[in-house]
């Protein structure tokens, strides 16, 4: 299971690249492949101030549909475009070509409450 030692990660299964004030968000290795073949990624948060924990959007896999959980609180300022077109990135990328919003962070205190990419590994072991 790959889980990059420079993200941080949330219980919930997602994770968070953190630039300036600019984060960038997806789900885990360890998401997809629980989840499985995922088919649509729904996201219609753009331009919405959410709080940590909100859900922004939702990811459907063949069997399931699973929300998505904000790991900070802030403005969604992108969504991946590529995933329409190709939600199975996802799946083969997660944390490159399959992520999937760019947000700009209000709240930068909240990074104490995100796992490490070890405590994160420990919890999904």
């Amino acid at each position: 299971m790959n889980i990059p030692a420079e993200l941080m990660y949330t219980s919930d299964h997602e994770w968070i690249r953190i630039e300036g004030n600019t984060a960038t968000i997806g789900i885990t290795d360890f998401a997809q492949h629980e989840l499985g073949d995922i088919v649509f990624v729904d996201i219609s948060s753009v331009g919405k101030e959410l709080k940590s924990g909100d859900i922004f959007g939702t990811v459907e896999a063949v069997k399931t549909v699973s929300d998505l959980f904000l790991p900070m609180s802030g403005t969604i300022t992108e969504v991946n475009p590529g995933l329409e077109a190709n939600p199975e990135a996802v799946n083969t990328d997660p944390y490159g070509d399959g992520w999937m919003v760019k947000m700009t962070i209000s709240q930068p205190d909240e990074t104490a409450s995100l796992l490490s990419a070890d405590v994160y590994a420990s919890q999904v072991a």
